[in-house]
Order: C-alpha cells, then sequence, then structure tokens
C-alpha cells in the first residue's frame, strides 16, 4: 500500500525558554495540519515522541496524551513513543505502519522536548541511561580498545559538564582515525559545512557560519571534538501527517506537494556481525531499505543523517552507501557533501548546528526532506531532488547503536 506524507510541521528548535511541551506540540501539529490542508478531526491515529519530560518534570506514562488532548486531539488511538534519539522517526514508523495495516486513513506523528532552562549536570545526566547502565565499564572499555594507540593531545578534554555520548563519539572518531586515517581537520570540514549550511535555515538555533580553522580552534569537548562538531541542547518540535493513496483524493490532500514515503525501517542493533570490517547493524538494515524501496545510493538527490557530532555524519554517510567506507571524511573535505556538491547531507544545518530536541530531532530531518523534494527551500534548495534518505539512530548496546530508523522518500 503507497502511503504519503501530506503535511509537515517543525517549530524553531534551540532555547525556548517561554514555550511549554503542550505549546511546542500545539504549534507543531497546527502548522502540519495547515500544511496538509486538513482539520484535527480527521486524524485517525497519533504516535507521539517524548523522551525527556518525564525525567526533567515528572510527568510519565502518558505525556502524550497529555499533551494532544490540551489541542483538542482524542477519542483515537494514542501511542507515546520513546526510542532515544530515534524516537521521532520511530513513531513516523509506527504511523506509516498504522497505514498500511489498514487501521486508519490519516494519522499524525509528532516529537517535542523541553531540554533546556535545567541545570547542565542534570540536563547532562539525561542521556546516561542512553546505554545499558548495568555495564558501563564493559561498554567504556570496548570503546576505548578501537582507538587504543592513537595518541590524544593534552589538554583535549573539557571540565565542564557534556553528555557521555560524546565519549562515544569520540571513540568511534578514534577508532575510525585508527583504521581509515580519519583526520580531525576532515572531521572540522563537515562541521564547517553544515554550519555554513544553516545560515539559510531559519528555523536552525546556531546561524553562525564556521570555517575550518575555527572549528578546530574552538572550545575542546573531549578529542577530537571540538564544541561546533556537536549538536547542541535544545527545545523544539517537529510533526508530519501521513495517510494511504483512497485518502489523497477522499480529504482532497494536494498530489502535486504530496511526498511518498517508499520505505521507512525500524531496526535495532546485533550480535551476530562479529568484528566485519565496513559491516555493522546498520549496514545490513540499509541494503534491505534500498532493496525495499527499489532505488540505490546512486539514484538519492539529498540526504538527512544523525550528526550528533561531525563524525556521525561521516560514519553514516559511508554506512548508507553514498560514499565508500573509510572514505566519509575524504569525501567531506573535498565539498562532495555540501549543497551544490555530489550528494548533498544535511542541507538544514544537521543536528550540530539545527538543534538536537530528541524526540523531535528524527521528525525535523522529514520536515527538511519533505520540503526539499517540494521545492520549498529557497536559498538552500538541493537541485533537482528526486529521492532522500533519512537516517536517525539512538541509543548504544556494546559498540552500536541501539536501534535506528532508516527511510528513504520520493516525489509523489
Amino acid at each position: 500500500m503507497n502511503v504519503y506524507i501530506v503535511g509537515v510541521g517543525m517549530t524553531p528548535f534551540g532555547r525556548l525558554p517561554d514555550l511549554s511541551v503542550k505549546d511546542l506540540t500545539r504549534i507543531a501539529v497546527s502548522d502540519a495540519l495547515g500544511d496538509a490542508g486538513c482539520a484535527a478531526k480527521d486524524l485517525q491515529g497519533a504516535f507521539f515522541a517524548q523522551t525527556t519530560q518525564g525525567y526533567f518534570e515528572g510527568q510519565t506514562f502518558i505525556p502524550g496524551p497529555i499533551a494532544l488532548r490540551a489541542m483538542g486531539i482524542h477519542g483515537i488511538p494514542m501511542l507515546t513513543v520513546e526510542n532515544a534519539c530515534a524516537s521521532g522517526s520511530t513513531a513516523l514508523w509506527q504511523a506509516v505502519n498504522f497505514i498500511r495495516a489498514g487501521a486508519g486513513e490519516v494519522a499524525l506523528a509528532v516529537g517535542v522536548e523541553k531540554m533546556t532552562g535545567f541545570d547542565k549536570t542534570r540536563a547532562f545526566g539525561l542521556f546516561d541511561g542512553g546505554w545499558d547502565v548495568h555495564t558501563v565499564d564493559q561498554t567504556l572499555t570496548a570503546l576505548r580498545r578501537g582507538g587504543e594507540g592513537l595518541e590524544v593531545p593534552e589538554g583535549s578534554s573539557s571540565s565542564e559538564p557534556y553528555s557521555v555520548f560524546m565519549d562515544v563519539y569520540a571513540a568511534f572518531a578514534r577508532k575510525h582515525m585508527q583504521d581509515y586515517g580519519l583526520t580531525q581537520r576532515q572531521i572540522a570540514a563537515v562541521s564547517a559545512k553544515n554550519h555554513q549550511h544553516s545560515v539559510d535555515n531559519e528555523r536552525a538555533y546556531f546561524r553562525r557560519p564556521f570555517t575550518v580553522d575555527e572549528v578546530l580552534a574552538a572550545r575542546a569537548i573531549t578529542y577530537p571534538l571540538t564544541v561546533p562538531m556537536c549538536a547542541p541542547v535544545t527545545d523544539g518540535g517537529a510533526a508530519v501527517i501521513v495517510c494511504s493513496e483512497a485518502a489523497l483524493a477522499r480529504y482532497g490532500f494536494d498530489r502535486k506537494r504530496a511526498v511518498r514515503v517508499l520505505h521507512t525501517e525500524l531496526a535495532s542493533g546485533r550480535d551476530d556481525l562479529g568484528d566485519q570490517r565496513g559491516e555493522n547493524s546498520i549496514s545490513c538494515a540499509v541494503r534491505k531499505v534500498y532493496e525495499a524501496a527499489g532505488v540505490g545510493p546512486e539514484d538519492i538527490s539529498v540526504a538527512e543523517v544523525h550528526d550528533a557530532t561531525a563524525v556521525g555524519e561521516i560514519l553514516q554517510t559511508e554506512n548508507l552507501g553514498l560514499c565508500p567506507i573509510g572514505e566519509g571524511g575524504v569525501c567531506a573535505e573535498r565539498g562532495d557533501t555540501r549543497i551544490g556538491g555530489r550528494i548533498p547531507v544535511n542541507p538544514s544545518g544537521g543536528l550540530e548546528s539545527k538543534g538536537h530536541p530528541l524526540g523531535a530531532t528524527g521528525l525535523g530531518q522529514v520536515f527538511e526532506l519533505v520540503s526539499q523534494l517540494r521545492g520549498e527551500c529557497g536559498s538552500r534548495q538541493v537541485e533537482n531532488a528526486r529521492f532522500a534518505i533519512q537516517e536517525n539512530g539512538g541509543g548504544l548496546i556494546g559498540t552500536e547503536e541501539a536501534v535506528f530508523v532508516v527511510s528513504i522518500l520520493g516525489k509523489s
């Protein structure tokens, strides 16, 4: 069954002290409804992504029904989704499958987070639950093993609080340096590119351009990462409305602006891959996604990938087959992934610039890709965008992401 995205909405990402979870939900969903040209009463199912409200505000169990009912959405099937940084994409995966199962014809996926305004140490402590809390020492040992022998410069670790996942990404980076010769300058090239992209994105938190040298000279987080290479903690919301083929005509949706979901795949890490060079759980899932969508990496026009740090983008462009394994840094440094390059990646500015409100992140990526496929991105438009790929992962088990979603979208 064909499923289409007919409406998208997104708040600015950033520090939004005057907006609550309910406010962010209302803005994102109202914008998506307006974009689709339908009303709240047309929704037949809703999937609400949230990871932090229970931690920060004590609102556990039913944050979705509470936030949606506050804006007049009620009486339909609702699920609150918590799946680490992939929560928003998981909500979309559920909405798409709700339509494909015949449970309804129009469904909503929305993700919202309120993450700023709290003590930094407590805020970053949130991420301590993103891996197996019973095997922390074993996990750290396994991560450090990958970068053994690599010299780490003195003074390249921050004394200020930061997310433990910056240590995780730093370990991934050092392993890539050891295995393939990745350089810190190549990582900085990704960051500089994304910050340049964000200048033209009015919804991005950071809109200041950086040069490669400025990224390298910025305050260190943990080697080889500096502050501009890392996604900031932010507030924000994003929403997507999907429908069936039959609903396009029944509800009067604009077919010309509808974007088809060619395939969306939710997967989790695996234990049976061993230590195969260049092979991991995401790359295995990606092959399945391409086959189901009927396209290959060579067909992709634009990508939004999970760059919680700049090295994340390098790893995911390789996993998605957009460049050879081990050459993600080289491709970024020579400009392949810029707007106007061979395969533009993160034209929104990515998480590094746009921000990373966990439950909204994946749906924010989809907002960008739908806008690109519609040709509605103005000065950051990717020319002749026809197929788009999105990758959004979260958590850690062992030395791999615990969960991830990969989706391919196409012009209707």
